[in-house]
């Protein structure tokens, strides 16, 4: 007898091929058989007609680690909601493992108030531990943030880094892929990765290489110098040896929108030249950033600290304001989504906040951050719907969120959340399969399920066969459909009807069964 039993269903196998109609049966968490099973009996009975049964969705870009959720609510609802069981943390060259120290845990602050988290690792295996410990309700990976370890060698110092300092984050990145961890990532558009240059970004993925990692990256720049930032991560890939994957990838501007045809140019040359690559895009024109990306790069060298030291300097600030004033932003697309000051001004304009308060954008910023502390997250409109439609099509690409796990009593936080936390695996499916029919379910279901876990390297997932790990999604194809709006952000997704993780029951008849988590660690 099966454990569980998934009838009558239409089986989307997340390998691209077409779909056919079949039987899912799981046993001792795996997937035992599929197909015409006849008169198979199981414990629990899961009837199908009319849905479609994939794989568990696999979101590789992911910040529940970073933001805290992950270890503070680990039921992460918003995700299950949309049919993700897997995620990968440690993105953006943030990851919460290794920690040279204590104070390491700041590489974090960007996106979370560390002064109200409490942590007691400092190696992958505690941290890990820990993990487990919570029992998230998602299977979750990490990968080693490459900002992290080069905090934890050099501190707060942006001078040139030395060869000591290098081999240091290459003991450490070791380490930590021995005890647990997929890979590396890298953030080179935060302050402390800024510095880093070729060489040392290539001796670190060609260390992940050897012990079978996978490398990562948030290019240096997504606005004019985009197409170097391609063709820089595309030259450390190769001299490393190493596939590449590429967070997030977006032309940020309007005077920028033109270039992602030549970096889609850029990668599809590489991968006739025998380079494993690929990218991972939301389905959305807003973007989410931290509040002081909006300065000269110069302000931010040195870290936090050293920025807020600046900005409080009357002569340095009138040099700040001139350079910022000479990038003509437009702050009528920026939007305040959270910060540790009052919540009476998030979700507001910044070119509204400036109106009220009789001062220039810029002067708001400037503002903002000294009085938060450098704690502040934006919401951009910035991105063309022509590339996220190009980029969500295009062979290379993979589905992510780029967001994290909530539930809807989040609101009462005040944070204005960016909607593809609750909403981008269902929005895909509603808009550009059923809606504008660009894409096919199984090309979809590929780009969530199968795509990812060969990119990733995590075994027996991603795939509906036999032997495989059992991480199984039941939707309705007609009802699938993202509610979250950036208005109204806190709406789950509609139209999963049953999960399964790991070989256990997690969503029944569209409603979580509460207080069961049945996520694992995946080294």
């Amino acid at each position: 007898m099966y454990d569980i039993l998934i009838k009558n269903g239409t089986v989307i196998d997340g390998s691209g091929r077409p779909m056919y109609r079949g039987n899912v049966a799981v046993k001792d968490g795996r997937i035992a058989a599929i197909g015409d099973l006849g008169n198979t009996h199981a414990e629990q009975v899961i009837e199908a007609q009319g849905q479609y049964v994939t794989p568990g969705f696999i979101d590789v870009n992911n910040h529940s680690d970073t933001y805290w959720q992950l270890l503070a609510h680990p039921e992460l609802e918003s995700l299950l909601y949309q049919g993700i069981t897997t995620i990968i943390g440690g993105n953006s060259g943030s990851s919460l493992a290794p920690l040279s120290g204590p104070d390491i845990i700041r590489s974090i602050q960007k996106w979370t108030d560390i002064e109200k988290i409490n942590f007691n690792w400092l190696s992958m295996k505690e941290f890990l531990h820990e993990v487990e410990l919570r029992r998230p309700a998602v299977n979750f990976a990490t990968l080693v943030g490459h900002g992290t370890i080069r905090r934890g060698a050099m501190r707060d110092k942006t001078r040139t880094i030395t060869p000591d300092e290098i081999g240091s984050m290459q003991r450490m990145l070791r380490l930590a892929l021995k005890e647990g961890a997929i890979g590396l990532s890298t953030g080179l558009k935060y302050t402390h990765a800024r510095g880093a240059g070729a060489r040392e970004l290539a001796t670190l993925a060609r260390t992940g290489v050897s012990l079978g990692g996978v490398y990562v990256t948030y290019v240096r720049d997504e606005e004019s110098d985009l197409v170097k930032a391609v063709e820089e991560a595309i030259a450390v890939a190769r001299e490393a040896g190493a596939s590449l994957h590429i967070s997030h990838l977006k032309a940020v501007g309007k005077g920028n929108w033109h270039l992602m045809d030549e970096v889609f140019n850029l990668i599809e040359t590489a991968a006739l030249n025998d380079m494993q690559v690929s990218f991972d895009v939301y389905p959305y024109t807003t973007t989410g950033s931290v509040l002081y990306t909006l300065l000269p790069e110069w302000v931010t060298q040195e870290g936090r600290t050293m920025m807020l030291e600046r900005l409080r300097d009357p002569g340095v600030r009138s040099t700040v304001l001139r350079d910022m004033r000479s990038r003509a932003t437009d702050y009528s697309e920026i939007i305040i989504a959270a910060s540790t000051l009052s919540k009476m001004l998030s979700r507001h304009k910044i070119s509204e906040i400036a109106l009220l308060q009789g001062k220039s954008p810029e002067e708001v910023v400037l503002d903002f951050l000294i009085a938060s502390s450098g704690h502040a997250i934006v919401s951009i409109e910035a991105l063309s719907e022509k590339n996220v439609l190009k980029a969500v099509q295009h062979p290379f690409s993979i589905i992510s969120s780029n967001g994290v796990g909530y539930d809807t009593g989040h609101a009462k936080t005040g944070d204005l959340v960016h909607p593809r936390n609750f909403g981008t695996f269902p929005k895909v499916f509603a808009e550009y399969v059923r809606k504008q029919k660009v894409l096919s379910w199984e090309e979809a279901v590929h780009k969530m399920s199968g795509k990812p876990a060969l990119q990733f390297h995590l075994e027996k997932r991603g795939l509906l066969l036999p032997g495989y790990c059992a991480d199984i999604v039941v939707f309705q194809p007609e009802t699938i459909d993202s509610r979250a709006t950036m208005e109204d952000p806190y709406q789950y997704a509609t139209g999963i009807s049953s999960i399964i993780i790991n070989g256990s029951l997690a969503m029944a008849e569209g409603e979580l069964l509460t207080q069961r988590r049945f996520g694992q660690v995946l080294k």
